[in-house]
């Protein structure tokens, strides 16, 4: 289990905790902390996108990691838009800006050099074919 972390990339790992977090913290504020309506509200649903992402941030998928990077935009808008309520909510939206910004910053940098090698390499195979021409 230990040498599964150990071989994780630190961004992969704190982006893959974030959206758990995320995901937790969704679920309390809408389920208990401060719902729309007691007793819960169907804005609970909002968590579901985000169990999609966390197996592939786990495993690394580049596919996934570039999609969830667009995906936790939506959960930093709704934490900028809420944030101008009291209360609670108040707390919530910035807890849930704070997380969705530390999962975006590490996404962008677990791939960014994946983005430099692919590149990288795009101009190598063009170099390649204009040699044999």
């Amino acid at each position: 289990m230990l040498k599964s972390w150990l071989s994780k990339n630190p961004y992969q790992l704190i982006a893959t905790a974030a959206f758990v977090d995320l995901f937790i913290l969704c679920i309390a504020w809408e389920w208990f902390i401060s719902p729309l309506r007691p007793g819960g509200s169907w804005l609970i649903l909002k968590a579901i996108p985000l169990l999609f992402a966390i197996p592939g941030l786990w495993k690394g998928n580049v596919y996934t990691m570039q999609w969830a990077s667009m995906l936790i935009l939506l959960y930093i808008t709704e934490g900028l838009v809420r944030i101008l309520e009291t209360g609670a909510n108040f707390w919530m939206a910035a807890l849930e800006t704070t997380i969705g910004t530390v999962a975006f910053i590490c996404l962008l940098m677990y791939l960014k050099p994946i983005k430099a090698r692919a590149k990288a390499a795009k101009k190598e195979r063009a170099e390649a074919e204009k040699r044999l021409i």
